[in-house]
Parts: structure tokens; C-alpha cells; sequence
């Protein structure tokens, strides 16, 4: 462990004698990227949960099968945040996973996501490429004011509702009517209150995350007019962005759901409205400066060049990671506002990788990756991205050359045959699954990820891509249900 164990222990302590709590939390992730807990008393909160661990059934988180599925997860006690429970709150801990040796040792699960990417920065650093790769999601997300879905074997569907939602005259459904302020489907970026419905759940959730330590730059109403929604933090180093973005997520849907509402992060919740993706700021450091300043297009350095490059090469088989549901590729279409272009250029929001152009100062200088969103698995996803871009420096892979831009026109106005010299992202999870399966050496340097590792992540996304294409669609019956 990397943490000072006695010092923590007896800090966390006096924290939860001084502010009466009654619980402590523990928090794994499992492979699909969803947090599972476990909560103790905290009078049973002992150093034995440090030095021994907690056991738990792998096999019910995605990992390994049945018959070797005992694992241990040891809590990081430096990862300590407050959630509200209630009215009460209790002490959040995040755990790494361990097994059992031969010999009785606990050892570090190979498969766990947050050992995962904590062996890519190692890598990073070993390899004397950079001390740091910072990142800052933009995260988007949907609150409405009510949500259900179902699926049986006769019947299926869902419905979510928004204040923002223009009505519909119960008896005449083909007239909309205004009950109240609403926001068209595409006019909500920065749109005003009372229009914005959900500013006061923003407001509740940024005063929360900031008491917690986790600066948030600042909050908006998105494009679409139903309670969309986006927050944005400050960088920080991959491994903390990493915990920070599965935290945020969770205390975004907690207090939508102690409000009466429903928050969601899934790509496109609703049709003809806005998709939500989780857009990626980042750039590496090394002994303080930020690698990615210098002398190229865009104020680039060579460095962050050839990172692009290798974000790009490999972009494809990234989308394994950054977009691993099928609800991914109904935000991903052609000519619709997520990119799906493997392009980079300065401002275009039609790229894949754009350059901030109203960035000025070298030390802020960063690209952002447009294409991922909030169903990602962060551990793996954010160290699949550092992987591509360190293969990128290693191999020296300059984007230029390759034809990936830069391309400062919108995708969306080429013709036809400029469109068809650009790649451009898979189509649906399986294709993208494919794409992994073809390219994934990469992922596999200095052991960061491993072939177990990748074998079982397929096998468990291609199990729904079939789930989902052994069943009927709602919207199938409307298309084909007279044929």
C-alpha cells in the first residue's frame, strides 16, 4: 500500500469521533465501471480492514469465474470522502483488489481496473516520458423528473419527464401545449432560468463536491431541453481524476434521487434530443512543466503531436473503452454533434481531438478527446487513453503524416469523397470490440493490461451486444410490426 497506514488510520478516526458518524462505506469498482459496497459500523473500523482486507465474490463483479473467485479489496484510506445517506452521512473509502497467493500473501489482482491504471502511470514514469498525465472530464448528464423503463416478455419501453418538456394536450396528443417555461430539444446551452429547472440540483451538487475538495470549474444548462445538464473540474493526476469521476457520477445520481429526481449519464437517454458524452482535457508534466506547450500547430510541442498521433492510430480499439455500451453508438452518428471523425485541429468541435483555441498560456495548453462518454469503465479508460498516447511518443506516430489532420473545416459540409479519406469510429459496440481484438499491443506494454484482462472485457460486452440484439426493440414494432 501506498499510504502512510497508521498516520491515516488515526486521521480518519479522530474525523469520524469529531463528526459523530456511525458508518464507514467501502467502495470497488467492478469491470463494468459501477461502484459495490460495503458498509460497517464504524466502532468495527480497525487496521485489520488496512492490513487483511475485506473478502468478497469476484465473480458476482465480473471477474473470474465461480470456482476462483475469493478476493480481498484493501480500502486507500487516503481516497476518505463523506456521502449523504439520508439524512446522515457516512465515510466513503475506495478499496484496491487483492487475492491470495500460494503462500498466504496478499497480491494484487492483475484484472482490478484502478490497479490497471496505476500501472500505466508507473509505466509512464519508468519509461521517463512524464511524472504526471493530467486530466478533466466534462461530465453531461440528464436529470429528469421521472424516469421508469421496463422489459418483459410481452411488453417494453420507457419514459422519462422534464419540467423543460413542452406538453402534450391529453386529448389532442398531436398539440403540444406549455404548461410552463420549457426548452426546445437543441436551445438549452446556457439557457436561462426558469427555463433551466435543474440549476438549484447543480448548485446542491458543486456546493457538495467542493466541501469534499473536488473544484469545480463551473456548472451549465447543455443543449438539450430536457434537463441536460454538464459540470466541469479542474485537472488533476489521472489515478485521483479517475476516483473523482466515478464520486462525482454517484453523488450526482444521490442527491437527484434524495430531490425526486433522476440523473443519468447513459449517452442518449432520449431520442431527437442531444447525446451526453464525457469529453477528456489532458496533457502530460514532467518535473513541473507542461509537456504539451511548445512550437507546433496550435502551440503544440512534438511531444503532444505524437500523443495525438497515437490517440488517433489507435482510436478504433479505444472506443472498446471509452464507449463500451451499445446506447455509445446512438450518440456516435455521422453528421450529428458527437464527433466521429479521427481528426485533430484547433476549435473544431466536428474533431475527435480539438486543441481549446482559447487557451493563450503555454502551461494551460491541452487537447480534448470528444469522442468518450459516461458508461466508460474510468480506470480502463482513461489508462487506455494514456497507453495510445505513450505508444504514440514511443513510436514517434505523427498525425500529419498519417492524415488525421489537422482539418479546420467542419467534417459535417465535406463532400463525399473528402469524407471518405478520413477514418472514422466504429459504428456499434461490436465493431468496436473487433477493433480492440485486431489492435490491442499497446494496452499489453510493461504489463499494464493483460491478455486476461482484454479476453474477459470482450467477452463480457460482446454477452450484450447478444443480449441486446436477441430481443426486440420498442421502436421495431413501429417500423416493421405491418410488413
Amino acid at each position: 500500500m501506498t499510504q502512510n497506514i497508521d498516520q491515516e488510520y488515526s486521521r480518519l478516526n479522530q474525523a469520524i469521533a469529531d463528526e459523530g458518524m456511525d458508518f464507514v462505506d467501502f467502495k470497488v469498482v467492478d469491470l463494468f465501471g459501477r461502484w459495490r459496497h460495503l458498509t460497517v459500523p464504524a466502532r468495527n473500523f480497525n487496521r485489520d480492514f488496512l492490513r487483511k482486507g475485506v473478502g468478497f465474490d469476484g465473480s458476482s463483479y465480473g471477474y473470474k469465474m465461480v470456482e476462483e473467485s475469493d478476493m480481498l479489496f484493501l480500502p486507500q484510506l487516503d481516497t476518505a470522502r463523506r456521502e449523504p445517506v439520508g439524512e446522515d452521512e457516512v465515510f466513503s473509502i475506495i478499496g484496491d483488489i487483492y487475492q491470495l497467493s500460494g503462500t498466504g500473501e496478499l497480491v494484487p489482482f492483475q484484472e482490478d481496473p484502478r490497479g490497471t491504471i496505476n500501472r500505466a502511470v508507473e509505466f509512464m514514469q519508468e519509461n521517463g516520458i512524464a511524472d504526471q498525465f493530467l486530466v478533466s472530464p466534462e461530465f453531461e448528464f440528464y436529470v429528469f423528473s421521472g424516469a421508469t423503463f421496463h422489459y418483459g416478455r410481452e411488453e417494453g419501453g420507457f419514459k422519462v419527464d422534464s419540467p423543460e418538456l413542452p406538453r402534450v394536450n391529453p386529448g389532442d396528443r398531436e398539440k403540444q401545449v406549455n404548461r410552463d417555461h420549457f426548452l426546445l430539444g437543441h436551445q438549452g446551452y446556457h439557457g436561462p432560468r426558469p427555463g433551466d429547472s435543474v440549476m438549484g440540483l447543480r448548485n446542491r451538487v458543486t456546493s457538495y463536491l467542493e466541501r469534499e475538495g473536488i473544484e469545480v470549474k463551473y456548472h451549465h444548462h447543455e443543449i438539450g431541453g430536457a434537463g441536460q445538464s454538464e459540470l466541469e473540474v479542474h485537472p488533476l493526476e489521472v489515478v485521483n481524476a479517475a476516483d473523482n469521476t466515478m464520486y462525482i457520477k454517484h453523488i450526482v445520481k444521490v442527491i437527484a434521487d434524495m430531490t425526486g429526481a433522476s440523473a443519468t449519464f447513459m449517452p442518449k437517454p432520449i431520442a431527437n434530443f442531444p447525446g451526453s458524452g464525457m469529453h477528456l482535457h489532458q496533457y502530460l508534466v514532467r518535473d513541473g512543466k507542461n509537456l504539451f506547450s511548445g512550437d507546433e500547430y496550435a502551440g503544440l510541442s512534438e511531444t503532444a503531436m505524437f500523443f495525438i498521433g497515437g490517440l488517433l492510430e489507435h482510436g478504433e480499439s479505444l472506443l472498446a473503452f471509452t464507449n463500451p455500451s451499445t446506447n455509445s453508438y446512438r450518440r456516435l452518428i455521422p453528421g450529428h454533434e458527437a464527433p466521429t471523425d479521427l481528426i485533430f485541429a484547433k476549435s473544431n468541435r466536428s474533431a475527435a481531438i480539438r486543441i481549446p483555441g482559447y487557451i493563450q498560456s503555454g502551461s494551460r495548453v491541452r487537447i480534448e478527446l470528444r469522442t468518450m462518454d459516461g458508461t466508460c469503465n474510468p480506470y480502463l479508460a482513461y489508462a487506455a487513453i494514456l497507453m495510445a498516447g505513450l505508444d504514440g511518443i514511443r513510436n514517434r506516430i505523427d498525425p500529419r503524416t498519417l492524415g488525421y489532420g489537422p482539418l479546420e473545416r467542419n467534417v459535417y459540409e465535406l463532400d463525399q469523397k473528402e469524407k471518405e479519406e478520413i477514418r472514422s469510429t466504429p459504428t456499434s459496440l461490436e465493431g468496436a470490440l473487433e477493433a480492440l481484438e485486431d489492435d490491442h499491443e499497446y494496452l499489453l506494454a510493461g504489463g499494464v493490461y493483460t491478455k486476461d484482462l482484454i479476453e474477459d472485457w470482450v467477452s463480457l460486452k460482446r454477452g450484450e451486444v447478444e443480449d441486446f440484439y436477441d430481443k426486440p426493440h420498442p421502436y421495431e414494432h413501429v417500423i416493421y410490426y405491418d410488413v
